[in-house]
């Protein structure tokens, strides 16, 4: 069997996509910054046990309530003295955890059925009526439903955040092989006798991945906020683990008296949703091909 193979075509100027698409990217400030600042965030992730000034769980009833700046806490403490910016920088750990978690969940099952649907007719009627299937329930409701079978847990949130994306990881990819599947160098490829695994793997797959990697940092800043909703709920991680979400559900009750304890935590959910958001706009279109015309 003769192998066909697609050479990696180079633009007037000598550029391969990759360099273009690293070009565009520092082209685009709002890019540049959601990079600095995603950047930030993952380092403090891994760095939180030693960057940050206090440990989640030490009280200080002498200073309950404590406004930011005061007693040694740059954002204050809450209502059992324990310090707000600590237990926040464990809090954007957890949420980073589960959402790479459900990602991955998410894309591991998600990407074969899409290229199977999307390639295979026989079974593209079953696999599209079972992803409409769970479309037709909203994605917080589906996540509530299986967190609260599953039990409360940081596993278990990010299985159920991933779970829940799934459907529209399915349709996205779908909707790609059946536009690669109909390309010239895939009908080349069957012809010359390619078998359907060759062409999914050597063929499809690697011309999906840039939509594959779109859709992980699309789905990224959904799963933060899941996890913020269901640990807000009681159904993600427990206390006295730190959570973004648990920490603004313990502060609610204060908000009037201290509503520091409430309004870092949310902030920090806002930023880093944001700015995956902007990042993953940024990169959609980076690896437009029609930017290359």
């Amino acid at each position: 069997m003769t192998i066909v193979t697609v050479p990696i075509v180079e633009s007037p100027a000598g550029l391969t996509r990759r360099t273009r698409v690293f070009r565009r990217l520092r082209r685009n400030p709002l890019a540049i910054i959601s990079f600095v600042v995603l950047a930030a965030a993952v380092l403090v992730a891994v760095l939180a046990p030693w960057i940050a000034p206090h440990a989640v769980e030490d009280t200080d009833f002498g200073h309950l309530f404590a406004s930011p700046g005061t007693a040694g806490h740059l954002l204050g403490t809450d209502d059992l003295g324990r310090d707000v910016l600590s237990r926040i920088i464990f809090g954007i750990r957890a949420s980073l955890e589960v959402g790479l978690l459900a990602v991955v969940t998410a894309l591991v099952v998600g990407v074969p059925l899409g290229l199977a649907a999307g390639y295979f007719r026989a079974v593209d009627a079953v696999i599209s009526r079972f992803t409409d299937l769970l479309l037709a329930f909203p994605f917080l409701i589906l996540a509530v439903g299986l967190a609260a079978i599953r039990g409360a847990s940081l596993s278990n949130a990010a299985v159920a955040i991933g779970i829940a994306q799934i459907p529209g990881v399915i349709r996205v990819i779908r909707s790609d092989t059946l536009r690669l599947k109909s390309l010239d160098f895939v009908a080349a490829a069957v012809v010359d006798g390619a078998s359907d695994l060759w062409v999914l793997t050597r063929h499809i797959l690697p011309n999906a991945t840039s939509v594959i990697l779109v859709q992980a940092t699309v789905t990224l800043p959904v799963a933060i906020l899941g996890e913020a909703v269901l640990s807000f709920l009681g159904l993600g991680i427990q206390p006295p683990s730190p959570s973004l979400g648990t920490m603004l559900a313990t502060a609610q009750q204060f908000a009037a008296k201290a509503p520091w304890a409430a309004t870092f935590p949310g902030v920090a959910i806002m930023v880093l949703a944001l700015t995956f958001n902007v990042f993953g706009d940024a990169l959609r279109d980076a690896l437009d091909p029609k930017g290359d015309r």
